[in-house]
């Protein structure tokens, strides 16, 4: 088999889903961005300029939303192997997937932009 290195990239999904330990993440819901990339053989798409030879990303990025969104978590790691499960459960295409989940509104006292979890896996 060959190695795939074409990648589909999906920057910023923003979803609002309730992951946490602290009290007020348990009961209030929390902005997290998604990043994605899709391993997956492009050639058959670059030539014939077809949907169907290729990954539709509005359909990963609706498993994303649902997947987030569908419960409480505690742990980031959990939620992003949840939502690995999720884009690879769309299409039977993708090889590989590297995703990052971030926490845009960290809880933590000091200044932190995000904080996050990034999983490379490839298909079971």
């Amino acid at each position: 088999m060959t190695a795939v290195i074409d990648l589909i990239e999906l920057r910023g999904l923003h979803v609002v889903a309730l992951v946490g330990v602290l009290p007020h993440e348990v009961a209030q819901p929390q902005p997290l961005e998604v990043d994605v990339d899709l391993g997956i053989d492009l050639a058959p798409a670059g030539v014939s300029d077809d949907l169907d030879d290729t990954v539709d990303y509005g359909a990963v990025c609706a498993a994303l939303e649902a997947a987030a969104t569908a419960g409480h978590v505690a742990l980031l790691e959990r939620l992003a192997a949840v939502l690995v499960d999720a884009v690879f459960a769309t299409d039977a295409r993708i090889a590989t997937v590297d995703l990052c989940v971030r926490k845009l509104r960290p809880p933590v006292p000091q200044q932190l932009a995000t904080s996050g979890v990034r999983l490379r896996r490839d298909r079971p």
